[in-house]
């Protein structure tokens, strides 16, 4: 069954062009020149992944990742300008998983898609037969994709929840950014992107009401990665 892909883009050439790319590896398009219809397609169709520009007419790309996040769980890929910077952090924060920055190649961004893909069925939807992840008051349910803090449940992106179990699954042993990125987007473009991983990590300890300077989870091993204690 074809993986089903939402692209948004208000620039014709652009989502033309994405959907062309998209469909020359079977995947199924659904395409937008705007906001409207969009949420009505994310209700009816359930797509694997959603590519949203940040400037659409009818609703910004902002708006649209927060109102999917509020009941889907699927990856989000946000366009935003070049060198736009609060752009990137604003949709880290409102949920979404990675960002691509216009100009871009059009073969990145596929390699992206199919990167989070990956990603959110190994550690997102994809049963697995590990179970459960205990780990310092924190249970990870890799079947279900929830997550209980001290038994009150925290509400993660597909992104999120993979560095989790990625530092459970490790715990005790420092796991670098460089390796977090590589096994969660799957590509080669870390010293392009090296602040994703902080950013990410940061947004963590905001839900878990963790602190940077005395964290109880997550903690930072200055020149070398982060960690949570065995």
């Amino acid at each position: 069954m074809c993986e089903k892909i939402l692209v948004a883009d208000d620039e014709k050439e652009i989502a033309d062009l994405v959907e062309l790319y998209l469909k020359s590896e079977n995947f199924r398009v659904f395409k937008f020149y705007g906001a409207d219809g969009v949420l009505d397609c994310v209700r009816k169709e359930n797509p694997d992944l959603a590519i949203l520009d940040v400037m659409l007419p009818g609703m910004s790309g902002f708006t649209l990742c927060r109102r999917i996040r509020e009941s889907f769980r699927f990856p989000v890929i946000m366009l935003t300008a070049r060198g736009e910077e609060t752009d990137k952090i604003r949709g880290l924060t409102l949920g979404a998983d990675d960002y691509v920055t216009k100009p871009f190649l059009p073969l990145e961004l596929v390699a992206r898609v199919k990167a989070q893909l990956r990603r959110y069925k190994q550690y997102g939807a994809a049963k697995r037969e590990e179970g459960r992840l205990v780990c310092k008051g924190l249970v990870l349910d890799e079947q279900t994709h929830s997550c209980l803090l001290n038994e009150r449940p925290l509400t993660l992106t597909p992104t999120e929840f993979a560095i989790l179990c990625i530092l459970c699954k490790n715990k005790g042993r420092v796991v670098s950014a460089e390796a977090l990125f590589s096994q969660i987007w799957g590509d080669d473009g870390y010293e392009k992107h090296s602040n994703t991983v902080t950013s990410h990590i940061r947004h963590l300890r905001e839900k878990m009401g963790d602190s940077f300077e005395n964290p109880q989870y997550i903690r930072t091993v200055w020149g070398c990665g982060y960690k949570i204690e065995d």
